[in-house]
């Protein structure tokens, strides 16, 4: 079993920045590969980026280059550092593990989730 912690959160301005972190006690996050999802009410809960265990990084279009995926594996931490955000980018962030195949971009192929952290980007 893998628990995940989001924390990082909160409202920010358009044009701003966030950092968002996952980390989890007892299980070494860089054997998994890790993902980032967000979601909004009422709709698909949408990929954003995987760090794979090997050292790859993608992302979805929407988010390319205003979003990065880093890891300390000295504190256990994938992180999520948000720039130039925008109001559409206002969601539940979630990161989740993936010990199994299927396509990295969706919901089902992820094994464990944290509980989510709630970014809100005003206008």
């Amino acid at each position: 079993q893998v628990q995940l912690v989001e924390s990082g959160g909160g409202l920010v301005q358009a044009g701003g920045s966030l950092r968002l972190s996952c980390t989890s006690s007892g299980r070494t996050l860089s054997n998994y590969n890790m993902a980032w999802f967000r979601q909004v009410p009422g709709k698909e809960r949408e990929f954003v980026g995987i760090s794979w265990s090997g050292g790859s990084i993608y992302y979805a279009d929407s988010v390319k280059g205003r979003f990065t995926i880093s890891r300390d594996n000295v504190k256990n931490t994938m992180r999520l550092q948000m720039n130039s955000l925008k109001p559409e980018d206002t969601a539940v962030y979630y990161c989740a593990a993936k010990t199994t195949g299927g396509p990295y971009y969706l919901r089902v192929s992820y094994d464990y989730w944290g509980q989510g952290t709630q970014v809100t980007v005003s206008s």
